[in-house]
């Protein structure tokens, strides 16, 4: 398996720093490239780590070898934190890779991200111009946030996604 992890993410790195990346502003580089960032990302997603400080902790053991440098969590958080456009590409761009890319077949689906419980927390959110009131039907149930919309193709490879009102419907 680490063999099979050790070619994948080598390649996974060939292809995001070719593609995806853009080239390095001016200036001393980061320790950590946002290449490597992406595929850290990434193999903590593989690894079916869900925790970042279990993953970090087991990172040197696993995948030391193939990167020098390894943040600690609070660095590894705020890099991740503020890369959500670099991943929206990364994404993109390895979703047209898969061959029903091209096909005309694309799923939607929508899940509620419950903002505030309360009126008062309402009152005093930033997100007031954006979240509102709306109904999930699958858990019989209003709220008060937005509602995460997630377009893949047919074999599940997301390729776009956007936040929006509660009260746009799917169609």
């Amino acid at each position: 398996v680490t063999r099979d992890l050790d070619t994948l993410l080598t390649a996974l790195y060939a292809f995001l720093d070719d593609h995806v990346v853009p080239a390095r502003r001016i200036g001393t580089p980061p320790p950590l490239s946002d290449t490597e960032l992406l595929c850290l990302a990434i193999a903590q997603a593989l690894l079916g780590y869900d925790s970042t400080r279990r993953f970090l902790r087991a990172a040197p053991e696993r995948l030391g070898h193939l990167f020098p440098y390894l943040p600690r969590q609070s660095g590894f958080n705020k890099r991740l934190n503020t890369a959500g456009p670099l991943i929206s590409r990364a994404i993109q761009a390895l979703s047209r890779q898969v061959p029903t890319w091209e096909d005309e077949l694309r799923l939607i689906d929508s899940t509620p991200l419950p903002c505030a419980a309360s009126r008062e927390t309402v009152k005093r959110s930033a997100l007031a111009g954006q979240a509102g009131y709306g109904y999930c039907r699958s858990h019989s149930r209003f709220f008060w946030g937005l509602r995460l919309y997630l377009v893949t193709t047919a074999e599940g490879m997301p390729v776009t996604w956007c936040l929006a009102h509660p009260k746009i419907g799917e169609r």
